[in-house]
């Protein structure tokens, strides 16, 4: 892992990071480097997330709300509105491609097991963290925010330029 971006983990983020890597291992992936720029998506978000929640009853949790530097975003289940979540980090960060998100809510303060425990169950979530399906094109980068009852993993097909 990068150390610039090791700084940027709290100590959660980086159990999370570890989990999922030896969870990918296990599946005969290589590591994802951590990205500085989608980091900084996934904590902000949490934050968000955790302060705001979705804006309204049928926005996901993959929704933005009003209250920030951003342009706010309701995240459907039907994913209509798709390109408002993939398009946030080149509209917060110097990471000008596409970011996906998974996300997870916990009635108590989130761990980094109990996030990976609901993504390894969650059929299209686990796709996502082992490159299966649809998300079959390996990652290069990776963001990782956990706060309070919230953690969200970002990832994208592109290096980040800040490491």
């Amino acid at each position: 892992m990068n150390l610039l971006a090791a700084q940027t983990l709290s100590s959660g983020e980086k159990k999370l990071y570890d989990l999922v890597m030896k969870y990918r291992a296990e599946k005969g992936l290589p590591a994802i480097p951590v990205s500085k720029s989608l980091t900084i998506v996934a904590q902000t978000h949490v934050k968000d997330l955790q302060d705001n929640g979705p804006s309204e009853g049928r926005c996901n949790m993959h929704s933005w709300s009003a209250k920030g530097r951003w342009k706010s975003c309701c995240y459907t289940d039907d994913h209509a509105q798709a390109a408002c979540m993939w398009s946030k980090p080149a509209e917060l960060t110097s990471y000008k491609a596409n970011g996906y998100e998974i996300a997870y809510m916990s009635s108590a303060e989130v761990t980094a097991e109990g996030a990976l425990a609901g993504w390894k169950i969650s059929p299209g979530h686990n796709q996502v963290v082992i490159n299966a399906g649809m998300w079959n094109t390996p990652w290069k980068a990776i963001g990782i925010g956990v706060y309070k009852n919230y953690a969200v993993i970002w990832f994208g097909h592109e290096p980040d330029s800040l490491m």
